[in-house]
């Protein structure tokens, strides 16, 4: 069941009083904690923005439309468009650089590895697609909540993150002890 407001107002507040656990004893004694608590919410506050955005990314690659987004959110569709809708100028297409579009949530990791096998390794992503880049081995490729016992465990077994993530995913990747198959994928 979801929480309400309130709670979650306490949820955010607690987790800004931990970046810094001096700031609550020294509110009620030093002014300068009072700006620093500005600057650690305003930095929670940055970061909010970009787990939102990377939600409704996460939202559009599993297939939610700009309306049902708009409404989720209470906004018009036009301005969860205008809002979130902006993409990064495409990598250019080049022997060693390509971009893997229309990807989902649901296809983009068989696609990676299809693409792995034959040598092409993530190295961004965004709504619906992946910069891939050409190299002689076979690549893994995998996906795993933020945070989670999983991400945690592939990073501790050499797993090299992707960027950073895109909410609620981190993508990961390792090379395998295999030559690159020739040609590239249908």
């Amino acid at each position: 069941m979801p929480i309400d407001d309130q709670e979650l107002a306490g949820l955010i507040a607690r987790a800004v009083a931990r970046l810094d656990p001096t700031i609550e004893r020294r509110l009620e004694t030093e002014p300068q904690a009072h700006l620093d608590l500005a600057v650690l919410t305003y930095r929670a506050h940055e970061e909010s923005g970009r787990l939102l955005r990377s939600a409704v990314s996460s939202a559009r690659a599993a297939g939610w439309s700009w309306e049902a987004i708009g409404s989720a959110l209470g906004m018009s569709r036009q301005a969860a468009q205008q809002r979130f809708g902006h993409r990064p100028s495409p990598t250019p297409g080049t022997a060693e650089h390509r971009q893997l579009i229309g990807l989902t949530a649901f296809n983009e990791i068989d696609q990676l590895n299809e693409w792995g096998r034959h040598g092409w390794h993530s190295v961004g992503f965004g709504p619906l697609f992946h910069d891939v880049e050409k190299s002689s081995t076979q690549w893994e490729h995998r996906r795993a909540v933020i945070g989670s016992r999983k991400a945690r465990d592939l990073e501790a077994k050499g797993w090299e993150r992707i960027g950073t993530m895109w909410f609620p995913w981190t993508y990961l990747k390792r090379p395998l002890d295999a030559p690159a198959e020739p040609g590239e994928p249908v």
